[in-house]
């Protein structure tokens, strides 16, 4: 019988399959390892890549894995630019000449950045990296976002497992920017990031390897809350982020929808770009959402236009050349007593629109 030391995962393979076939449970494994005088926690180590479930292993799905696997042709991370392109439909506002100047000092300064839904928030994060021409990294959080998501783990290439680094390395490699966008929607899986959060790097513990933040690396969160929840329910899925979590970001930016004459500014942009440029149309949405979003701080509404809705009926306008039509169908997503009253407002703020006409409807096919 061969000592514990020289029994080999191919060795413990086929005395299973030999005797119990391709898909084994605990007690077999345990007679294997017996027979083969090795512990049972060393044998269902040795056997981790074919596990299939709890206390079922399968040992054919290694086999099944190196066969169909095909190494994507994939450029490395490292030879790619990370640097954005700018945008000539952006324009400045709010909290972006801070942001801007906190990116280029290159000194390391966690910022969370909070608002409401659609207000530029992850937009201005990217473009002021455009502008200095900095890497950005972003990751795009769920409440499945996990340590292998952010610091990486091992990958299956052609039968052999790899150290793949995750976006977080990445850009502590790079001293890039790392971008957390939805912060507020991770689960108690984001506190690995506790000592990155410090600037102190990371030990990757898997393959027994330290990484110091290169310079200029920093960390921007974006959320629609302040890590405390949604109390009115309008942000489902977003979660009481840990105290300690929320206090290793240095400050937090408040950030609100542009007032109407940027917002204008914006949409004409947009317009341009598309070959629809209409300045009166412009400036009539840009005072619609703006009394929509006062009635809806004041209470007398439980929904707002936000910025990026606004693009989205200029897109449509572009496509379908009508002002109500596109304002309709952009504004369909809210209930009918909401969508309503939003047409009736702007039909008030627009005399070239009547709502009194019924808008005409796609041909059927």
């Amino acid at each position: 019988m061969p000592r514990k030391s020289e029994v080999t995962t191919e060795q413990l393979v086929s005395n299973l399959t030999k005797n119990y076939g391709h898909e084994v449970n605990v007690a077999q494994v345990q007679q294997a390892c017996g027979e083969l005088g090795i512990n049972y926690a060393t044998g269902s180590k040795r056997l981790e890549q074919y596990k299939v479930g709890r206390g079922k292993w399968n040992l054919t799905v290694q086999e099944k894995l190196e066969k169909t696997y095909q190494s994507p042709s994939v450029e490395p991370v490292t030879h790619q630019n990370l640097i954005p392109d700018k945008d000539d439909t952006f324009v400045s506002f709010g909290n972006f000449a801070d942001l801007k100047k906190i990116l280029s000092s290159r000194i390391f300064y966690p910022v969370f950045i909070t608002g409401l839904s659609g207000n530029g928030k992850t937009f201005s994060v990217e473009q002021a990296c455009a502008q200095l021409k900095r890497e950005i990294i972003r990751v795009n959080i769920t409440i499945e976002t996990d340590e292998d998501d952010l610091i990486g783990g091992f990958r299956l290439v052609n039968g052999e497992t790899v150290w793949h680094n995750g976006p977080v390395i990445e850009a502590l490699e790079r001293g890039a920017v790392l971008l957390l966008d939805e912060i507020d929607l991770a689960s108690n899986k984001v506190l690995c990031l506790q000592s990155i959060l410090e600037g102190k790097g990371v030990f990757l513990k898997k393959i027994g390897k330290y990484v110091k933040p290169a310079a200029g690396f920093t960390v921007v969160a974006t959320a629609n809350t302040k890590g405390k929840g949604s109390d009115d329910g309008r942000f489902i899925g977003t979660n009481v982020l840990n105290e300690a979590f929320l206090e290793r970001f240095a400050l937090t930016f408040e950030q609100d929808y542009p007032n109407p004459k940027t917002e204008e500014k914006i949409l004409i942009k947009i317009s341009e770009q598309l070959d629809c440029k209409d300045d009166e149309f412009c400036s009539r949405l840009a005072s619609w959402a703006d009394i929509i979003r006062k009635t809806f701080k004041d209470g007398g509404i439980d929904e707002v236009i936000s910025t990026r809705r606004l693009t989205h009926i200029i897109r449509a306008y572009s496509i379908f050349k009508d002002r109500l039509k596109s304002i309709q169908v952009c504004v369909n997503r809210f209930d009918d007593e909401t969508k309503s009253s939003f047409i009736e407002l702007y039909d008030k703020i627009d005399d070239k629109v009547d709502t009194s006409q019924p808008i005409d409807q796609p041909a059927p096919f």
